[in-house]
């Protein structure tokens, strides 16, 4: 017989990322997985470029100065941040830390795939707390919250519904949780929100022990290749990610551009305007042909279609938009089939899209 994996992990439906290409065409565009359109910064690349030389050296396993330039740029205890292979490995090492068969991790229904792969790969139980309106309900999380709960992932804003909840519900849930449930802020979209009644989660983690605030250099900052992520925790919780993490996690490569990224602030800003505005007259477009693209704060839009049409449905959207050369995203596997994830590229590259969908829906 062949070794057997343990119970659960053939259960995980692996994580299938936004399309990259299209066979016989050259230029495609892609927006299928929340990247920044105007790249990375010039800074962040030249940092990259500069470690060339140094390819045969083990990186800074303590992250040390980028540890230091996130501190700087949050106003953060540098001690309290630990840096990962994008923040899928602090999901996971989160898990792993934490739970295991017989426990529960929690999420809202149409949160981020990895919290639900995560949670069965170690063994432990997934549960989906239904949303209100696609945004997290923090009475029915409650609701779904019981002393086998060990952590309760939140995805603020949400990938991919776009909504988001203000800080006086992230203090609800954190209250309401039952004693010994770690409450994840995943907010790999924050540099985007635009809301006064917006917090991050940083404010949250320092009010006590049993919060941790995730965040991403793959979206705003443009280093998606780089698989680089950081979080802000309590010291206890620091301390058990930095005993169960990889001792070189993260590439000297990433390290590098990312202390060069984190302090561009005029790259952040500049990047955070331009999708505010490109998204903007994006989905006044698409209201014009007849859509309802859900409100977003992220750097995407969630399209729904009818139901009751496949010529008009998500499907046929989908497979034309590919044949034009525009890759976005299926919903799927988030339970949303009839919805599809549109990504928010440049100008033109949105001017093509609703060129596509105005000759799809008429």
């Amino acid at each position: 017989m062949s070794p057997r994996p343990r119970p659960g992990i053939l259960d995980i439906k692996a994580y299938a990322g936004g399309g990259a290409g299209i066979e016989g065409r050259g230029r495609v565009i892609r927006l299928a997985s929340n990247e920044n359109p105007l790249g990375a910064s010039r800074k962040a690349v030249a940092a990259y470029q500069g470690l060339a030389g140094d390819l045969h050296r083990y990186p800074d396993g303590g992250a040390h100065e980028l540890r230091a330039a996130i501190a700087a740029m949050h106003n953060l205890p540098a001690g309290q941040i630990v840096c990962g292979a994008g923040s899928d490995e602090l999901i996971s090492l989160l898990v792993r830390g934490y739970a295991g068969p017989g426990d529960a991790v929690l999420y809202s229904a149409h949160g981020f795939l990895m919290y639900a792969i995560a949670a069965k790969a170690a063994g432990a139980t997934p549960v989906a707390a239904p949303e209100r309106d696609l945004t997290a309900d923090v009475d029915a999380l409650l609701a779904h919250a019981n002393a086998r709960t060990r952590l309760v992932f939140l995805a603020n804003p949400n990938n991919p519904t776009g909504s988001y909840l203000p800080v006086a519900e992230l203090q609800r849930l954190r209250d309401g949780l039952p004693a010994g449930a770690i409450l994840v802020i995943d907010a790999a979209y924050a540099e985007y929100v635009r809301r006064e009644d917006y917090e991050a989660g940083s404010r949250l983690v320092d009010a006590g022990d049993n919060t941790v605030m995730l965040r991403t250099f793959s979206k705003v900052h443009g280093l998606a290749a780089l698989r680089l992520g950081w979080g802000y925790f309590p010291p206890a919780i620091a301390d058990v990610l930095n005993r169960t993490r990889g001792p070189f996690n993260v590439a000297a490569a990433a390290l590098a551009a990312g202390a060069a990224a984190i302090q561009d602030r005029g790259f952040i800003e500049r990047s955070a305007d331009e999708n505010a505005a490109v998204m903007g007259d994006f989905a006044a477009r698409l209201r014009d042909l007849g859509y309802a693209p859900c409100p977003s704060v992220g750097n995407f839009l969630l399209l729904p279609f009818p139901q009751d049409d496949p010529a008009r449905g998500a499907d046929a959207a989908l497979a034309h938009l590919k044949a034009r050369g525009i890759l976005v995203r299926a919903m799927g596997d988030y339970g949303l089939g009839h919805c599809l994830r549109i990504s928010i590229g440049t100008a033109e590259e949105m001017q093509a899209v609703a060129e596509a969908l105005t000759e799809f829906a008429g």
